[in-house]
C-alpha cells in the first residue's frame, strides 16, 4: 500500500469492508497495513472525506464488534477440540 494517498487508502479500505464485511484484522492484513491504521482510516479519516461510506462501515464495524465474544469462543472451542484430539490419537 506504499504511495498511496492517505484518501485514497481510507475509501479502498471502506469499500473493502462493506464489500467483504471483514473485520479490522482482516483487513489490515489484506492490506499489509496496521490494524491500528485502519482503524483510523475507518473511524476517523473516512468521516471527513466520505460521511455516507463513514456512516456504512460504522455499521459494519458496530456488528463485527458485537459479535467478537462469539467468534473468540468459537476460536477457543476449535483450540481445545484440536488439543483433544492430539491427546486420544
Amino acid at each position: 500500500m506504499k504511495g498511496y494517498k492517505i484518501e485514497e487508502r481510507a475509501i479502498e479500505l471502506a469499500q473493502y469492508i462493506i464489500d467483504s464485511k471483514d473485520t479490522v484484522r482482516g483487513a489490515a492484513k489484506k492490506f499489509g497495513i496496521s490494524k491500528s491504521t485502519v482503524h483510523k482510516d475507518l473511524s476517523e479519516r473516512i468521516l471527513k472525506i466520505n460521511p455516507t461510506l463513514a456512516h456504512e462501515v460504522r455499521e459494519i464495524l458496530n456488528e463485527n464488534k458485537a459479535e467478537r465474544h462469539i467468534r473468540g469462543g468459537m476460536a477457543t472451542k476449535m483450540k481445545y477440540s484440536n488439543m483433544k484430539e492430539d491427546k486420544v490419537g
